[in-house]
This record gives C-alpha cells, sequence and structure tokens, in this order.
C-alpha cells in the first residue's frame, strides 16, 4: 500500500503543477484583457475630437446663394450732367443743350448665383476655402421724383434732339457708378460678403473660413 500511495504522489504533484500553471496563464491573460479595455489618453481624446469635414453639401451651398441679398451694399449718389450741341454764335438759332440734375440708388454685391461645390474646399481641421468673383455693381436705380432737368436751351431754328434726353440720363447713370466705385463700394461690398459667410460658416461649426476674391478681368 505505502508503494502505492508513493507512486501517486507523483502524478497528483504534476496535476496540480499544471493547474497552477494554467490559472497563472489565466491570471496574465485576464490581467491584460481589463489592461487592454482600459482607455488611454489617446482613446479619449479621439473620442472628444470632431469628426473631420470632407465637403459642403447641396443644402450649404443653397443657404450661402441665399446670402446674396445680405451681402449687397447700397448708396445713393447725384451728380449735374450738361449736354448739347454748341452752334457757336448761331447758338441761339441752331443750339440744343440739356442740364439735368440726376439721382439714383446703386447697389454693389458679390454675385453667388454660381456659386458650386468646386470653388469650396474644406480641409481634414474643419478650415474652408472659398473663392468669390470679385464685387461688381449689380443695380442703377434712377431717382425719377428726385432727378430733375434744370435747364433745356433749344434754338429757334430747330426743335431740338429727341434723343438728347436719353443720352444725359445714360451719361449720368456713367458718372454715378463710377463716383460709387471711386469712394469704395465695391471694397465695401466684399468686405461685406466676407463678414456674412464667415459668420454664417462659423455658425455651423467651422473651425475657419478662409476667403479669396477672384481678380476683376480688366485687372488680370
Amino acid at each position: 500500500m505505502d508503494n502505492e500511495a508513493r507512486s501517486r504522489f507523483p502524478s497528483v504533484s504534476i496535476t496540480i503543477l499544471v493547474l497552477v500553471l494554467a490559472l497563472g496563464l489565466l491570471t496574465v491573460w485576464g490581467v491584460r484583457t481589463v489592461l487592454d479595455a482600459i482607455p488611454t489618453p489617446g482613446d479619449i481624446a479621439e473620442v472628444f475630437e470632431p469628426e473631420p469635414y470632407e465637403e459642403i453639401g447641396p443644402v450649404t451651398i443653397t443657404a450661402i446663394r441665399d446670402l446674396a441679398q445680405l451681402t449687397t451694399v447700397e448708396t445713393v449718389q447725384y451728380t449735374i450732367v450738361e449736354k448739347g450741341t454748341d452752334a457757336g454764335w448761331l447758338r441761339w438759332a441752331r443750339g440744343d443743350s440739356l442740364k439735368m440734375f440726376a439721382v439714383a440708388r446703386i447697389g454693389a454685391g458679390v454675385d453667388l448665383a454660381n456659386l458650386s461645390v468646386r470653388d469650396i474646399s474644406v480641409d481634414e481641421n474643419g478650415v474652408v476655402e472659398i473663392t468669390l468673383p470679385s464685387a461688381e455693381v449689380l443695380f442703377v436705380d434712377p431717382d425719377e421724383d428726385s432727378t430733375q432737368i434744370l435747364e433745356r436751351d433749344v434754338g429757334i431754328f430747330t426743335s431740338g434732339d429727341p434723343g438728347l434726353e436719353s443720352d444725359v440720363r445714360r451719361i449720368a447713370d456713367e458718372v454715378l457708378v463710377q463716383n460709387a466705385i471711386d469712394e469704395g463700394i465695391l471694397t465695401e461690398a466684399e468686405a461685406n460678403a466676407r463678414s456674412v459667410l464667415t459668420d454664417f460658416l462659423l455658425s455651423l461649426g467651422y473651425a475657419d473660413v478662409i476667403i479669396e476674391f477672384e481678380q476683376p478681368l480688366d485687372e488680370g
């Protein structure tokens, strides 16, 4: 009996040793699994990091186009224009001239109607870059109530040029537009467009907005 008991001891010892080793391996594996499950600071930062922007969708493009009216700048200009024919010493007989006080409302802005996704890019940091057409005069609205013919001098032997008043009005519009440009209406319109679009896109959650304007054709 003693010999039989002694012969079983090695088997029992080996079994216990195997169980201990297996238990140790399971413990190590379990600890490692738990450690791997614990989020690192990098994992936590990644969770709270905003998703990168890839593009601006058609809904946003449409909304930007709708902002066109908000980017328009208006000014009221007035001038005096005189035009006619001088017949020299026979002016009293054949001369024809007209003097007009002209007033008009001038509007300038950036045309956003044709803006497309090709004009806009967004990088992985959420920075939007937009290329816009340069500002231009959008309308000239004559103030008929304030515009007046100050003087019409027609010689006694002529009925006067029926198209003279139209010519004077056309010249007046050109002068008024140039006055508005000289006073900086186009620069103001671009600054206004930049401000409105920047505020709008930042409100959507983009990180930054960079806006560039195309050079006018006459400036290359």
